[in-house]
Order: C-alpha cells, then sequence, then structure tokens
C-alpha cells in the first residue's frame, strides 16, 4: 500500500506534467505576447546579445533543475519515515573536486562567449555616422556630426495628444511612443551613438537596434548600431528622470541611403531658411500662429492647455508673461533655478522663441499687443 507521502509525490507529479503541458502549448505564446523576454531585434549584434542570454539562460535552467531536484529526491528517499540514517563523514575528496571542477567548466563556458560578445558591443571604431544623442527634461536633442563642421541637429519631442494622455480621447496605437522629430538613420552603416544629458540622469534605449546607454552629464558614453532593415523602431527613456519620465519616447526611422541623404539635405536646407527668417519682422497673427504650434509642443505639459498652469504656473493673468519684456525673455532663454522652468535658449531657435513669447504676451487673454522679432531674442543673448 502507498504511503501518504507516495501519493503526495504522485499527485504533485502528475501537477508538474500538466503544468508543463499547458507551458508548451499556450503559455510560450502568451509570454511572447507579454514580452517576459528579451528580443533579439533586427540586427546582428541583437542576435548575438539574444543567443548569449538564452544561453546562460538555459545552462542556469539545467544547474537549477540538477540540484533542486536532487536536494528533493534526498528529501523523499532518504526521509526519517522509511528509517534512513544520516551518513557521517567528512571531507570528501571526490565532491569537492566535482564541486569544484563542474562550476569552473561552467563557467568557462560562459565566459568565452561572453567575451566574445562584449569586445564587439563596445567596439565602435570606424563609424560610418555619428550621431550625438543629449537627453533633456523631457526631450531628446540628436545631432550629426559632420567631418566638414555642417551639423545637423534637432530635438525630439512626444507627440501623443494631451486629450489622450488625460483619458479625454481613445489612446492611439502607439500612445507614448509618437514623436515629432523621429531620428532618421541610414540602413546597412555602422552608427555610433556618442549619449549624453543636459540636467539629469536618461538612458537611451531602442531595443529592436540593440542599444541602451545611459545619458549621464558630464559624460559621454558610446554605442553602435547597424541597422540591415528600412523601418521604425520605437524605445523610450529607461531612467526615472522625473514627473514626465514617461513622456520622453523614441523613434528611431531606418531608411535606404539615398533616402537619408535627400533628408539631410533638407535639414541643412531648414536651417539656412531659419537664418533667413532671423531678418524677417513678422505680423502678430503670424507670430501667434507660429507660437502657438511651439507652446502645444513644448509647453502645455507644465503650463496647461489653455494657460492654466499645473506643474508651473499660470501663464493667463500672469504678471511675468504681461511684466517687463525682458525678464520673459530671460526666463524663456535661461529658465528659473529652483523650479522646473527648463532654459529653452540652446533648445529652440530665436526665431521660434520669438513666436512662442508673442503667444504668451498676447494669448490666454493677456492681449498685451506687442509682436516679439527674432532679432530681439538674438539681441537678448547678446546683450547678456
Amino acid at each position: 500500500m502507498c504511503s501518504k507521502a507516495q501519493l503526495l509525490l504522485k499527485h504533485a507529479m502528475l501537477s508538474l506534467v500538466a503544468f508543463v503541458s499547458v507551458i508548451s502549448t499556450s503559455a510560450w505564446a502568451e509570454a511572447e505576447r507579454w514580452q517576459v523576454n528579451m528580443t533579439p531585434g533586427v540586427t546582428e549584434i541583437g542576435h548575438k546579445i539574444y543567443g548569449l542570454h538564452m544561453l546562460v539562460f538555459w545552462i542556469c535552467v539545467v544547474a537549477g533543475v540538477g540540484v533542486f531536484g536532487y536536494l528533493i529526491y534526498s528529501m523523499i528517499a532518504f526521509r526519517k519515515s522509511k528509517g534512513a540514517v544520516s551518513a557521517n563523514f567528512h571531507e570528501n575528496t571526490t565532491v569537492e573536486i566535482l564541486w569544484t571542477v563542474i562550476p569552473f567548466l561552467i563557467l568557462i563556458g560562459i565566459a568565452v562567449p561572453s567575451t566574445t560578445t562584449l569586445l564587439e558591443i563596445y567596439d565602435t571604431d570606424d563609424a560610418d555616422l555619428d550621431v550625438l544623442v543629449t537627453g533633456y527634461q523631457w526631450k531628446w536633442k540628436y545631432e550629426y556630426l559632420d567631418a566638414n563642421g555642417e551639423n545637423v541637429s534637432f530635438f525630439s519631442n512626444l507627440r501623443t495628444p494631451q486629450g489622450e494622455i488625460y483619458n479625454e480621447d481613445d489612446k492611439g496605437e502607439h500612445y507614448l511612443l509618437e514623436v515629432d522629430e523621429p531620428l532618421v538613420l541610414p540602413t546597412n552603416k555602422k552608427i555610433r551613438f556618442l549619449v549624453t544629458a543636459n540636467d539629469v540622469l536618461h538612458s537611451w534605449w531602442v531595443p529592436a537596434i540593440a542599444v541602451k546607454r545611459d545619458a549621464v552629464p558630464g559624460f559621454i558614453n558610446e554605442a553602435w548600431s547597424r541597422i540591415p532593415e528600412a523601418g521604425i523602431y520605437r524605445g523610450q527613456c529607461t531612467e526615472l528622470c522625473g514627473r514626465n519620465h514617461g513622456y520622453m519616447p523614441i523613434v528611431v526611422n531606418a531608411v535606404e541611403q539615398d533616402e537619408f541623404d535627400a533628408w539631410i539635405g533638407e535639414r541643412k536646407a531648414k536651417a539656412a531658411q531659419i537664418k533667413e527668417l532671423m531678418s524677417k519682422n513678422f505680423t502678430l497673427d503670424e507670430q501667434m500662429a507660429a507660437g502657438q504650434k511651439v507652446y502645444m509642443t513644448n509647453c502645455v505639459a507644465c503650463h496647461g492647455v489653455n494657460g492654466e498652469g499645473g506643474v508651473g504656473k499660470p501663464i493667463a493673468g500672469s504678471a511675468v508673461a504681461m511684466g517687463e519684456l525682458n525678464g520673459l525673455i530671460n526666463i524663456l532663454v535661461n529658465g528659473r533655478a529652483g523650479t522646473a522652468m527648463p532654459a529653452f535658449g540652446n533648445q529652440l531657435n530665436d526665431v521660434d522663441l520669438s513666436a512662442v513669447i508673442t503667444y504668451a504676451r498676447n494669448g490666454f487673454g493677456n492681449k498685451m499687443g506687442d509682436v516679439v522679432q527674432p532679432i530681439d531674442v538674438f539681441n537678448f543673448k547678446q546683450g547678456q
């Protein structure tokens, strides 16, 4: 007749078989949907990292099954109820050799492929293109470093509408993962990323292209990738960088080389156009329309759609917005120490700064009637 312990063991084994059966069918599909495991991505180095991860994982599984399996077997086979008596021995040379040699061989087996992969991960030499990535609260700045000194730079901001964020509208397919300016990169080229931060700790992470680097103020960390396929690849800041940490997505648009060259040409032409606009005098209506766009991209999260305030102070009826003009320009250009108000002097060009300042002085019922021109912001910066 079976003992109670044997019956329990039998039921436990049957339950384990049933559990493994479920795992082998639907649960693996669910795990993939939930993304509980890391993904190989699209790059060659990404596949090598994934292969290394799975190798170590299965080594750990085998070791765990072996150790705990033998432990459970010993507890059942040599239990007191069967009359087992503890052995009394000391310094078993064979056992000591085995538990020294076997872990040593396992570590060597892990170390060799790990070292090879790590050396490749950190080999950023001979890059075809250098991109400086700078984290700001809460946006990314991208700068394409040109050997001829004609750098192209821009900021990438969250594009998710405020209605979705505050549950007034239905969430879109890429909720909190859309930006106004994606990072455009050529395919089949070695891209070196130089990652840093302007204010606090950030982390630039795009899993599909196997890049994750911390952005630390005052330091530059390097990473690289070679994207074989054109497409859109999304990521996020993975360092808790402040209240709006979740509003700092990354979008990489990988395109063919000729399309990338055409895009770079357009960005350089746009930069030249901004220089030309510096000498233009805009009307109030023109500045209000342009300023609203700048405000809705850069200011609305803190100051509210209607200038009612939130994280930042209200703009509607504000003594600062309606006060002395240079005081308002100074706050926009240099920020305000000890508050969440950042310095936009290096984030926005003088054309956009003049537009948003005009919008703050004349929108939300303020109606000051004056029009700030790009040259006004430029002269203020020069006079600092």
